[in-house]
C-alpha cells in the first residue's frame, strides 16, 4: 500500500477545480488574496463528518473574521453533498471529489489501519491556506471532535 505524500508548510498549495454541492465549479486558485481552509472528510452524513462539518458551520463567523473561507472536500458524490448540506444547514461549501484525484494530491488518502486491520482511505486532513497560495497548515490524521477548536487555538482565531 503506498504511502500519501505529505505536503509541508509554506510549500504551495495544489490548484484544483472540483464541483460543489450545488453543481457549482469551485477552483481554489479563485481565491487568491483570501485565505481558506481546505479540510477533507471521509464520509457525508456519518456522525464524526457531521460533528467536524456543524463544528466548522458554528466557528464561520470567526474564521470569517480572522480572513478564512471554508472547504470542505470528500469523495462523496455531488448529490450526496447536497443532501449533507442541507439536512445540517451547512453554509460553506462541499466539494465532490469522488476519483481521489485531490485528496491523493493533498496527501489525504491513503494507509490506514483500524482494530488491527489495514485499509486504503481518506485521512481527515486539514489545510489553512494563506493569500499567496502557500500552506500555514498541514494538519493529518485530525479528530473529528474537537478539532476546530484545535485548529482555531494553532491560527491564533
Amino acid at each position: 500500500m503506498a504511502e500519501a505524500k505529505r505536503l509541508e508548510v509554506g510549500s504551495k498549495a495544489p490548484d484544483f477545480t472540483l464541483v460543489n454541492h450545488d453543481g457549482t465549479k469551485v477552483k481554489l486558485s479563485s481565491f487568491k488574496g483570501k485565505k481558506v481552509i481546505v479540510y477533507f472528510f471521509p464520509a457525508a452524513l456519518t456522525p464524526g463528518c457531521t460533528k467536524e462539518a456543524e463544528d466548522f458551520n458554528d466557528n464561520l463567523k470567526a474564521l470569517a473574521k480572522a480572513g478564512y473561507e471554508v472547504l470542505g472536500v470528500s469523495p462523496d458524490s455531488v448529490e450526496k453533498m447536497q443532501k449533507f448540506q442541507k439536512a445540517h444547514k451547512l453554509k460553506f461549501a462541499l466539494l465532490a471529489d469522488p476519483d481521489l484525484t485531490v485528496h491523493k494530491k493533498y496527501g489525504a488518502y491513503g494507509t490506514k489501519s483500524m482494530y488491527g486491520r489495514t485499509y486504503e482511505g481518506v485521512l481527515r486532513s486539514t489545510f489553512a491556506v494563506d493569500e499567496n497560495g502557500k500552506l500555514e497548515l498541514a494538519l493529518y490524521n485530525v479528530k473529528a471532535t474537537g478539532h476546530v477548536d484545535s485548529l482555531r487555538k494553532q491560527l491564533e482565531i
